[in-house]
């Protein structure tokens, strides 16, 4: 196809990779090569029927220098849905192949990671690009700008919001990578992470991290920005659902409220990584900067101490026998 780009795709049987092979897709691009050792992978034949294929990483690397090597061929991205804890070395490497890397969330476990990922950026002159797909959802654009106009009238505000995540996971999760803090760094990063990029974009930087919960299926505390207070809960413990949450047998609630207003953003997920590669491919992506104080917050969450639940606390908190 004229003027597509050419991708290869790293981790390609997992939740998040069938978005990732649709919006290369979508934009009109070419899927080359995917690489996941579970071999099971029929979504590809929806998607690009005709990429190689492997399962062994040995095989995808050297599938990639070859291709680099022949005439008139060229990988100008590497996509990366694989484990958490995988995906600094796979940024790397796709640096060094000669591509930009598009990376889902977390980029790395901890932020000094950030910093040697921008040292190869500069010796190779490739870049990645963070996929923070909640700022591009209309509705949280919409609250950044009401936000930003209200603080040009009055810059010392603070808005009061809360933040409750809830998206039950069964016995497997903690059989996975996924339950393991030193692959997945904990909930707050796997399933909280855009939560708090989001939030940071809008209300200011981080003054103050504080956690009234820090077990291994619910996390909860208090973070205090330049312009709000967040009281938040995140897990995946069915049991911590609201009551009419289960009764309609949906097992996800997410719900925002900044000063008492409720933030609707239920729907309009499913085309966001469409939306992300099509800002990535005209310029417009997230850098390591833009991810670099969400994963500073989330990597303090793994190592704070809980607080006693004494003052305040996300009113969930109470649900959790510790």
């Amino acid at each position: 196809m004229k003027n597509s780009k050419n991708f290869a795709l790293l981790g390609a049987s997992g939740y998040i990779a069938p978005r990732h092979m649709r919006a290369i897709k979508e934009t009109k691009n070419n899927l080359v090569a995917a690489l996941d050792p579970y071999d099971g992978i029929g979504i590809m034949d929806n998607n690009f029927p005709k990429a190689s294929f492997f399962t062994e990483f040995e095989r995808f690397d050297r599938f990639v220098d070859k291709w680099h090597r022949e005439q008139e061929k060229k990988i100008e991205y590497i996509s990366i849905s694989t484990p958490n804890y995988l995906h600094d070395s796979h940024i790397r490497f796709a640096l060094k192949s000669g591509c930009d890397a598009i990376c889902e969330k977390p980029l790395v476990l901890n932020p000094h990671n950030l910093d040697q990922l921008k040292v190869i950026e500069n010796e190779t002159g490739k870049k990645v690009h963070a996929i923070l797909q909640l700022r591009l959802h209309p509705s949280i654009i919409a609250l950044k700008k009401k936000v930003s106009k209200e603080l040009k009238l009055n810059s010392n505000k603070i808005y009061d919001i809360n933040l409750a995540y809830l998206t039950s996971r069964g016995k497997w999760y903690f059989e996975s990578w996924k339950g393991n803090k030193n692959k997945s760094g904990g909930i707050a990063s796997n399933i909280g992470i855009h939560f708090f990029d989001m939030l940071l974009w809008i209300f200011g930087e981080l003054e103050e991290n504080i956690i009234n919960i820090n077990l291994p299926d619910v996390n909860s505390g208090i973070l205090k920005l330049k312009n709000a207070n967040i009281k938040w809960f995140l897990s995946i413990n069915y049991d911590y659902l609201p009551q009419h949450v289960k009764t309609q047998k949906k097992t996800t609630f997410r719900n925002i409220t900044v000063d008492e207003d409720q933030i609707e953003f239920s729907s309009g997920f499913e085309d966001l990584h469409t939306r992300s590669y099509e800002e990535i491919l005209k310029g417009n992506g997230f850098s390591l900067d833009d991810a670099y104080s969400s994963i500073d917050i989330v990597s303090q969450i793994r190592d704070i101490q809980p607080k006693e639940l004494k003052g305040e606390y996300h009113s969930y908190c109470k649900k959790v026998i510790i």
